[in-house]
């Protein structure tokens, strides 16, 4: 990743996760995070061969104080509500951090649903359209992108015309080659729209649309198989990345995600704005780029 971003990390089990089955996703996040806990980082003797990496069930079910038989249907998907006092205990064996705290609660969170029924604000849109000096572009939880501004729509690959590019993030980026010519790191790129679709996924575990998606990209992207079966998830707020236009050339440009709460009845959205640092080259660059898709 690079150097400055700012990262919140959850890891899930990509397989046991089940792209295909989020009624499963909790019990491939306990896997994947008793796969990488050293037993003697917990105070556990590591005596002759291990079949397994990390903790058995046994042992997380010990360190955890609860029986193994319940842990087991946990990981099995036969149990998808434990207690507070049971989350938080499994939370403490594992040495989870506050995200992943938080992606584990919701993991085990009531049904929601399907992902509700966007709709950019007549305010949001004026606002992506008063900001002309900065890209930026709007998504929603499927990796949509439901709004734009004209320098953002240009700089990252011709988003307002449907022919040159997909309006949803993940099929442009694994299904797209030319998404590999716009973003030099591709892969950071990469695991940061896996990351957004996992935690999406356990939000709206029923959403037909999202579920489609993941079947798309699972089917006919290698890497995207790849990537999400590392369970590893990203969650990039702010940073700096590097794009690459055929007019501009390569721009290392400041990012910023912005959340608009979400009204009743409707999904929250994410705002994502890049700037330049005044004075650079960068920011002359964007200007240029600017002044073109104003023409």
């Amino acid at each position: 990743m690079d150097g400055v971003d700012h990262i919140e990390r959850t890891d899930t089990d990509g397989a046991g996760g089940g792209n295909g089955d989020p009624r499963r996703a909790l019990g491939g996040f306990l896997r994947a995070r008793r796969s990488r806990v050293a037993p003697e980082h917990v105070g556990l003797a590591v005596g002759g061969r291990r079949r397994v990496r990390g903790l058995r069930r046994e042992e997380l079910a010990q360190l955890a104080g609860i029986s193994v038989d319940y842990y087991v249907r946990l990981e099995q998907g036969r149990a998808t509500q434990p207690s507070p006092e049971v989350l938080d205990a499994l939370a403490r064996a594992l040495g989870l951090e506050a995200a992943e705290r938080k992606h584990l609660a919701t993991l085990t969170a009531a049904r929601r649903g399907p992902v509700p029924a966007t709709r950019v604000s007549p305010l949001l849109r004026r606002l992506l359209d008063a900001a002309e000096g900065f890209p930026a572009f709007v998504t929603n939880p499927r990796a949509d992108v439901v709004a734009w501004n004209a320098l953002g729509a240009e700089l990252l690959g011709g988003l307002g015309d449907p022919g040159r590019r997909d309006r949803n993030n993940a099929r442009y980026l694994f299904l797209d080659p030319a998404s590999w010519s716009v973003f030099p790191d591709w892969e950071d790129r990469a695991l940061e729209a896996v990351g957004q679709l996992r935690v999406s996924q356990g939000h709206y575990p029923d959403d037909s649309e999202l579920a489609g998606l993941l079947a798309e990209l699972t089917s006919h992207s290698d890497d995207f198989r790849r990537i999400w079966d590392t369970g590893e998830v990203l969650m990039c707020t702010a940073g700096r990345r590097r794009l690459c236009h055929p007019v501009a050339g390569l721009l290392t440009l400041d990012y910023e995600t912005l959340h608009v709460p979400a009204a009743p009845g409707e999904t929250g959205l994410v705002v994502h704005v890049y700037t330049a640092e005044e004075g650079s080259e960068d920011a002359a660059a964007l200007a240029r780029l600017g002044r073109q898709s104003c023409q």
